[in-house]
């Protein structure tokens, strides 16, 4: 049997910001990963013109680097935005360190 789990919620009005900023990337993050895994399967189904494979990968570079800007922003990693979801795992794939 676990040990019970602290049910208090824990409000630093200095923290709101940053949380509130760590959820908000999270999400983005999700988008962006499954976005990025739609990309690859059609790159590999072969359902794009060149032109849209370009455009497609220069998004989503500039995607990513926009995500490393806005977490440095933040002080926050790639792997802060990562949630343990207990049994199921990790929400995002291969989170960086």
């Amino acid at each position: 049997m676990s040990a019970p789990r602290d049910r208090t919620l824990d409000l630093d009005p200095d923290r709101v910001g940053n949380d509130l900023a760590a959820l908000v990337l999270t999400v983005v993050e999700l988008l962006r990963q499954l976005m990025e895994r739609q990309a690859v399967r059609r790159f590999d189904a072969g359902t794009l013109s060149e032109e849209q494979e370009d455009r497609l990968g220069t998004a989503l570079m500039l995607l990513d680097q926009r995500m490393d800007e806005l977490c440095e922003r933040h002080g926050l990693s790639r792997s802060d935005l990562n949630l343990d979801l207990g049994p199921l795992g990790p929400l995002l794939a291969d989170p960086e360190p």
